[in-house]
């Protein structure tokens, strides 16, 4: 996730568009506007070493009190999606650390890591590509060769579903189920 001044993300928004916050004498988080905050996600790698980081930082606005709504897919973290509903607390280091979720999006993070060997050569650009036309859209992070797919809750499930499962049977990727609901696991392929 590459940005500088007035560059933007894909969904429009600032990519340091961030202010200072801070709790205040009740615990209670302030800022102004739809300004992005970073809320941190502690990961703990398993006995292979996956994820590669101990910590993940995903944008979110301030929705009010101490709880923020997600804005982009998560990478690394488990059980969360674009959109969703977290508390968060401030840690000791001055940064905003997530806590329970308080309502899940609907939506789903699919994690995909393309093979330099498969179709698309290990491009992130062409797997985010392949999904857009099923109204998927996501970011790539080349560090990790990993593409974060969000999928929306109202696009054809069963459509990306077998778009994954194709292109993992052709050896194109491997990819994994980063947060789903009950209508991704029902929706056929």
């Amino acid at each position: 996730m590459l940005g500088g001044p007035g560059r933007t993300s894909g969904r429009g928004l600032p990519y340091f568009a961030l202010i200072r916050i801070g709790p205040s004498a009740t615990g209670i988080l302030q800022a102004v506007g739809e300004a992005l905050v970073k809320v941190r996600f502690e990961l703990v790698p398993d006995e292979d070493g996956w994820p590669p980081v101990t910590s993940e930082g995903l944008w979110a606005t301030i929705v009010g009190g101490n709880v923020v709504r997600l804005q982009n897919a998560p990478w690394f973290a488990r059980e969360v999606a674009n959109g969703d509903l977290l508390r968060v607390r401030p840690g000791e280091d001055g940064q905003l650390w997530a806590g329970d979720l308080v309502r899940w999006s609907g939506r789903c993070a699919i994690r995909v890591v393309p093979f330099r060997d498969g179709a698309g050569g290990g491009g992130l650009q062409w797997v985010l590509d392949l999904f857009e036309p099923l109204q998927v859209g996501g970011e790539g992070i080349e560090q990790f060769g990993l593409v974060a797919l969000d999928v929306p809750a109202g696009c054809d499930l069963s459509a990306v579903k077998y778009a994954l499962i194709r292109g993992e049977q052709d050896g194109w990727w491997q990819y994994e189920e980063g947060c789903v609901g009950a209508a991704w696991m029902e929706a056929g392929v």
